[in-house]
């Protein structure tokens, strides 16, 4: 099964449509309370693994938990929000991580640029001009990377809760935007 609309808005300067394939299927054939596993496990993957994938695949998901389709949709945006907000706070975490550590820290010291002093400005700066809002509206863009999105973001938060809350908002928002769309164009 092809998602054209999903596949092709992704295939930017590379064909990854052949590495797509597998997971459009996988995707496409989830059914049941295991389907939606499935579902939370290919977005929790999308929230910290920099791969040209789709967030919105998980709406093609058919699931058949004997719900109508609003609910079907609606437990599909929670559970794959839910897996996005999880996996964003793997790349916060690796984020705050590598910015604490003694090697990082030491060079960014020593660096003559004062890279450290101004990156610290620029991020007070921007995290008060956009802050979490920023990121989930930004999460919310259909078929922008979003995991470019939250490592971008991770330099310049450190609040888990905040971070992931904000991540889960986007990809719930995005889905949301996606199946609007959708459901007007093709009648999803």
């Amino acid at each position: 099964m092809h998602l054209p609309a999903v596949s092709s808005a992704l295939v930017l300067a590379i064909d990854w449509s052949e590495w797509l394939e597998p997971f459009e299927e996988l995707i496409a054939t989830a059914t049941g309370w295991p389907g939606l596993a499935i579902v939370f496990v290919y977005s929790f993957v999308l929230g910290f693994a920099v791969v040209p994938l789709p967030s919105e695949l998980v709406l093609i998901a058919p699931l058949d938990l004997g719900f109508g389709e609003t609910v079907r949709l609606g437990l599909i945006m929670l559970v794959a929000g839910l897996g996005k907000a999880l996996g964003s706070v793997i790349v916060l975490w690796f984020s705050v991580a590598v910015r604490e550590s003694d090697p990082v820290q030491r060079a960014l010291r020593s660096s003559r640029f004062r890279f450290h002093e101004w990156s610290r400005r620029a991020t007070i700066r921007m995290a008060k001009r956009y802050g979490y809002l920023g990121m989930a509206i930004v999460l919310s863009i259909p078929f922008f990377p979003d995991t470019a999105s939250v490592y971008a973001f991770s330099v310049l938060e450190d609040d888990y809760l905040r971070f992931s809350m904000a991540a889960f908002v986007g990809s719930v928002g995005r889905l949301l935007v996606v199946a609007l769309v959708l459901e007007e164009t093709i009648g999803l």
